[in-house]
């Protein structure tokens, strides 16, 4: 392993946390209106560290939402590709795909949304061993403009 080449960008997210959710309610429509909700995540390193695994549970006014990342760092780009599976909308199997710099992790895809086709960033920022936060947006003309939709809070739990 080089002393820089990223595959411990997420070791501060190794273990268990609390979870905060804010979400909008309708994306993509001018929508104001958020939802809360709390939830658990647990996430461990895999494959010698060139990847991670979370476990999450989304409390959600509706019932629980179980789901998983699979994170895999990509040596050769230094860039990582995670892959999203829940038991609300199944596996996306386009992955979203960047980097740190400066303890700040951004990752981009293209994927469809109720029929169009838009770009989603995440955002991972204020990364500590004890809390950090992540945030999506979506982009419907080419990463212009961006309406953050989803924003979570973790607190580790010791």
């Amino acid at each position: 392993m080089t002393e820089k080449d990223g595959r411990a960008d997420f070791d501060f997210f190794v273990g268990t946390w609390k979870v905060h959710n804010r979400r909008l309610k309708e994306r993509l429509k001018g929508s104001t209106t958020w939802e809360e909700f709390g939830g658990t995540t647990v996430m461990r390193k895999i494959l010698g560290g060139l990847g991670n695994i979370e476990e999450f549970t989304l409390e959600r006014e509706t019932g629980p939402v179980y789901g998983m990342t699979l994170r895999f760092f990509k040596p050769e780009s230094g860039q990582w590709h995670i892959y999203l599976a829940n038991s609300a909308s199944g596996l996306d199997t386009q992955p979203a795909i960047g980097e740190f710099k400066d303890g700040r992790g951004e990752f981009y895809s293209q994927e469809y949304f109720e029929g169009r086709s838009i770009f989603c960033r995440v955002i991972w920022s204020e990364t500590t061993t004890s809390a950090c936060q992540w945030e999506q947006a979506f982009s419907t003309d080419g990463g212009k403009t961006w309406e953050t939709n989803w924003i979570t809070t973790f607190e580790r739990i010791a």
